[in-house]
């Protein structure tokens, strides 16, 4: 099955966190969560999850008046997602722009060049270089 291509605003991301980390959750469990890390009111926190199931964010099972929330995006295709959306949008979808950009800002450690170097290896091997 083809995970959902969902864009995610940030107060989103916080709601998919509590998600990642356990789930299923109802309602009353996540108000509970973003009241407390968040300070967000019931109603907001209801209304975000309400807009997520509505975008394929969340699914949906209920049992009697209790409906359980879960994930229908795994974290890392989401973050995948978010990454594509900003390299496309800020650096034109190069990534070579991108790396370049963050380097003149900020040095990499040996151990990070190694691994940058690693991917590219293993990349040129497989014939995607």
């Amino acid at each position: 099955m083809k995970e959902p291509n969902v864009n995610l605003t940030p107060a989103e991301w916080n709601v998919m966190e509590c998600f990642w980390e356990r789930s299923p959750l109802t309602g009353r469990e996540v108000v509970e969560q973003m009241q407390a890390c968040c300070g967000w009111s019931r109603s907001t926190t209801l209304t975000l999850l309400s807009r997520m199931e509505k975008k394929g964010a969340l699914g949906v099972e209920t049992e009697g008046n209790k409906r359980q929330f879960h994930p229908l995006v795994c974290r890392e295709d989401a973050a995948l997602q978010e990454t594509e959306s900003f390299i496309d949008r800020i650096y034109s979808g190069s990534l070579s722009l991108m790396v370049s950009a963050i380097t003149r800002k900020q040095s990499l450690s040996q151990k990070e060049i190694d691994e940058l170097y690693a991917i590219l290896k293993g990349l040129e091997e497989e014939g995607n270089g």
